[in-house]
């Protein structure tokens, strides 16, 4: 059997998760061979995930989002190397998890990169979400040597609103020192840059922008569009808008092509080596709903092993998806924490003990004979 689950948000990481799962089934079924790989779809996590399935991590100390130093990590495996844009512009990355919606800044996540450039990497897969930045990616792409000028020459200081006053954009060295460099966007996010649809619109609310903030970092992003070459077909592709338009500034100035995160990284982590000849695959994340119909992790396991002819089956915290969503999803069966305990506050509190009993009392019965 196959454990490979997403984090479940605000209470278990990945890892977590397979490993309570894991102990519950051990307890039911002692002698059941498992295997836990914990996945991720590009966000929160995925450097964990890459070394739990092998890769090495390497520390670093780079910008935080409003230019604190933050101590994070990417991962590496021979020359790939795996960048998580949380690690350094994320959220949960903000001093005392304050937004700062119109001046956060990739730049940390540009950083990293470089890290993993000097220390050899020949392919960069660059997971993008949870990030706290509407930037277009500028911030990362100074990081690497562009410079975002004004009209009297000055460069920008950090974050999204100050694109309002970009004149000109100086490549510098990016080209030349990624000439041979493949850069992959992993991310979920379908997202053009700019409109109803765009990074500013549908995800600085987010991050903590009013209304007037949006417009701001909306004009910001177009003005930035404007001025770089051939910006206007870069922004309508799909995942430009990830990450607050970090998935435009990949495209744009570090030559990135943009993969389905999970997917991606399922290929990346190994999954159908590990999946074959498995009898159960049992995925999960934190709340199984319709979102989760759109790339989420779960979804992309369930349906990886369906490929392989191995039935799949979830747990979540919470469930909202039943019935023909449930196999729509490719899923078999699922399983919640609310099945044992309605209350969503002690849910969150206890989700480790209430995920082993899950294994234990539900799962291992339901799916695992004698």
């Amino acid at each position: 059997m196959v454990i490979a689950p997403d984090k479940f948000k605000g209470s278990l990481t990945a890892a977590e998760v397979a490993a309570r799962v894991a102990a519950g089934l051990r307890r039911a079924r002692p002698g059941v061979p498992l295997v836990e790989l914990p996945v991720a779809d590009g966000g929160d996590g995925t450097v964990d995930a890459a070394v739990a399935s092998g890769f090495s991590r390497v520390a670093a100390t780079v910008s935080g989002p409003t230019g604190e130093p933050v101590d994070a990590s990417y991962a590496v495996r021979g020359t790939t190397a795996v960048v998580e844009l949380a690690e350094a512009s994320g959220l949960r990355r903000l001093p005392g998890g304050a937004p700062a919606p119109l001046t956060a800044s990739s730049r940390g996540t540009g950083e990293l990169v470089d890290a993993a450039l000097r220390g050899g990497a020949r392919r960069i897969v660059l997971g993008l979400g949870g990030s706290a930045c509407t930037d277009g990616g500028a911030g990362m792409a100074v990081a690497l040597g562009v410079r975002f000028l004004d009209a009297d020459g000055a460069e920008l200081p950090p974050g999204g609103a100050a694109l309002r006053r970009l004149a000109s954009v100086d490549a510098g060295s990016p080209p030349s020192r990624l000439a041979d460099v493949e850069v992959v966007v992993a991310s979920d996010v379908d997202s053009p840059l700019l409109g109803p649809d765009g990074a500013a619109e549908v995800f600085a609310p987010q991050k903590g922008a009013s209304a007037a903030q949006v417009r701001e970092l909306e004009e910001g992003l177009a003005r930035l569009v404007s001025v770089v070459r051939d910006g206007g077909s870069v922004a309508e592709r799909a995942g430009a808008g990830a990450a607050g338009g970090v998935g435009f500034g990949a495209m744009a100035f570090l030559g990135a092509s943009v993969r389905p995160g999970i997917g991606y990284l399922l290929d990346l982590l190994g999954f159908a080596d590990a999946v074959r000849g498995a009898r159960l695959v049992v995925t999960g994340e934190g709340s199984l709903d319709p979102q989760s119909l759109r790339g989420k992790a779960p979804v992309g396991v369930a349906r990886a092993a369906g490929r392989q002819g191995v039935p799949a089956i979830a747990v979540a915290g919470r469930l909202a998806l039943t019935g023909a969503r449930l196999r729509e999803a490719g899923l078999r069966d699922a399983f919640a924490l609310t099945d044992l305990e309605p209350d969503p506050a002690r849910c969150v509190a206890a989700a480790g003990p209430l995920l082993e009993r899950l294994a234990a009392e539900r799962i291992a019965p339901s799916w695992l004979t004698e």
